[in-house]
């Protein structure tokens, strides 16, 4: 590869370093070209998984600001970088992973920190966002419904007393 064209595959990378939410490094040793495929599909439109050097990966890394893959990149490495939700991409990997052997996470990146195996698993565990959302909406309504209510409370309750002496008034009278 000519030096031109390392510099322009180095720019491209450290251009996906910044642009990205998160980035996954596998290795995909022992996976066929339809099963990277199939890997490229799951992961959905929000990311872009690349086969890399990982020479020139970890000079675009270096250029991007991110040290989170130093000493990592050995090994036929591939990068997942994502564009959208990173749970949805660790949910996709994890369950890929799952039902092919081959694929091995090394790790992530996402906000300015590495997060390991164990990282990722957790970063697949969690729901997607739109349910999270909908929980705490959820628990925002029930919170409002309580403060209605005990706004009205003491105005319901002058309510039942002046009826009550309303009609006591009619029965003395």
């Amino acid at each position: 590869m000519a030096t031109s064209e390392k510099n322009a595959v180095v720019a491209e990378l450290a251009e996906l370093f910044r642009t990205s939410t998160a980035a996954v490094l596998t290795e995909y040793r022992g996976l066929t070209v339809a099963e990277l495929k199939e890997l490229r599909r799951a992961l959905g439109e929000n990311a872009t998984y690349a086969v890399v050097k990982n020479t020139l990966t970890e000079i675009a890394a270096d250029q991007a600001g991110v040290d989170a893959f130093k000493g990592k990149m050995t090994g036929p490495s591939a990068i997942a970088f994502v564009s959208g939700d990173p749970v949805d991409a660790a949910k996709a990997m994890r369950d890929f992973a799952k039902t092919h052997d081959a694929l091995v996470v090394k790790g992530g990146y996402m906000e300015g920190q590495f997060l390991d195996e164990a990282g990722m698993k957790k970063l697949a565990d969690l729901e997607s966002r739109e349910v999270l959302l909908a929980k705490l909406a959820g628990a925002m309504m029930g919170n409002l419904h309580k403060a209605a209510y005990m706004f009205q409370a003491p105005l319901s309750q002058a309510v039942r007393t002046v009826d009550a002496l309303r009609a006591k008034v009619e029965e003395q009278a």
